[in-house]
C-alpha cells in the first residue's frame, strides 16, 4: 500500500509541479502572481477536448493546436490587459489576474456547462505497469514521465539560452535589462505565453487523471502554489521537488490518516513554511538593507 501511495502521490505531485512552475515562470521575471494559472490551464484543456469531441481532430494534433492557443492567451492576456494598466502595482496587477480567472470560469461556464467530462487521453487508466514488483497504472507512469521531460526541458532552457537569460535579468533590474537592449516587453509577453503553454500540460494530465469541468483546477491551484512557496517561489527546481513532496505527503496524509482532511495539508505546508523558511528549501533568502 504505501509504495502505491507513493506513486500516485508522485503522479499528482508532478502535474501541481507544473502548474507551479508555470506560476513561478512569470513570477521570476515580473514579480507578479498569476491566480488565473489554473483557469487558463483549464480553458486550454476544454479546447483539446472540443477539437477531439467535437471536430474529431487527431490528439497529436490537437495538443499542438491546444498549445498554440495557450500561448496565444497568455501573450494575449499580458498585452491587452497587464501592459495597458496605468501606473500598475504589484498588487494591482495580481488583483487583474484574479479577475481574469473569474472571467475565463464564468466562460467556461457559460460555454461547456458544469458537467463533467472525460479527457480522451491515449494512455489508458486502468491498464498497468509492473516495475519490479510495483503495480503502477499507465496514466501515472506517463503523467511522471511527461512531467519530468517538460521540467528538464524548462530547466537547460532557462539556464543556457540566451532568452533564459534576459528573462532573468529582466525580473532582476528592468531598466538595467532595457539599458543593456534586452526587449523587455517582448520578454514578459513570452513569460506568459510560455507559462501558459506549461500550465495547459498540466491542465490535460489533471484532466486525464480526473475530470473536465469548469472548477476543475481551482484545488490543483492552490497546492502548486503551496508547492512553490515550499520549494522556494525563485527556485524552478525547488519548485519541482515541493511539487513532488506535497503530492506525496497529502497521499499518505489521506491514505493512513484520514482523505477529509487531506486537501488541508497543502494549507498547513504554507503556514509552516513560512514560519520556518519563507524563502522556501532551495531558494536563497535575500535580505534588503536600507
Amino acid at each position: 500500500m504505501l509504495g502505491q501511495l507513493i506513486v500516485s502521490g508522485l503522479a499528482v505531485g508532478a502535474c501541481y509541479s507544473l502548474l507551479a512552475l508555470a506560476m513561478v515562470i512569470i513570477y521570476k521575471t515580473s514579480d507578479v502572481l498569476n491566480f488565473a494559472q489554473g483557469e487558463m490551464a483549464m480553458i486550454s484543456t476544454y479546447v483539446a477536448f472540443t477539437l477531439m469531441e467535437s471536430h474529431h481532430v487527431p490528439f497529436q494534433w490537437a495538443v499542438i493546436l491546444t498549445f498554440l492557443f495557450a500561448i496565444l492567451l497568455g501573450a494575449s492576456f499580458e498585452f491587452v490587459f497587464l501592459r495597458q494598466a496605468k501606473e500598475p502595482t504589484v498588487l494591482g496587477l495580481i488583483i487583474i489576474t484574479l479577475g481574469f480567472e473569474m472571467i475565463l470560469m464564468g466562460f467556461a461556464g457559460w460555454k461547456w456547462g458544469p458537467d463533467q467530462r472525460s479527457l480522451d487521453f491515449p494512455v489508458s487508466n486502468i491498464e498497468t505497469y509492473n516495475l519490479f514488483g510495483l503495480v503502477m497504472s499507465k496514466i501515472n507512469f506517463w503523467t511522471i514521465v511527461i512531467s519530468l521531460v517538460l521540467m528538464f526541458i524548462l530547466f537547460l532552457f532557462f539556464r543556457y539560452t540566451k532568452v533564459g537569460v534576459a528573462m532573468r535579468a529582466t525580473q532582476q533590474n528592468q531598466l538595467a535589462a532595457r539599458v543593456m537592449g534586452i526587449r523587455t516587453k517582448w520578454i514578459l509577453s513570452f513569460t506568459w505565453a510560455i507559462s501558459s503553454m506549461v500550465g495547459a500540460v498540466a491542465g490535460m494530465l489533471i484532466a486525464a487523471l480526473g475530470v473536465l469541468d469548469p472548477t476543475m483546477m481551482m484545488d490543483p491551484l492552490l497546492k502548486s502554489f503551496a508547492s512553490a512557496v515550499l520549494g522556494g517561489m525563485t527556485s524552478l527546481p525547488g519548485t519541482a521537488v515541493g511539487g513532488a513532496m506535497l503530492g506525496i505527503i497529502e497521499n499518505l496524509f489521506g491514505g493512513y490518516v484520514s482523505l477529509a482532511f487531506k486537501s488541508v495539508v497543502a494549507f498547513a505546508v504554507i503556514v509552516l513554511m513560512l514560519c520556518i523558511k519563507p524563502s522556501g528549501l532551495l531558494a536563497k533568502h535575500y535580505v534588503k538593507k536600507v
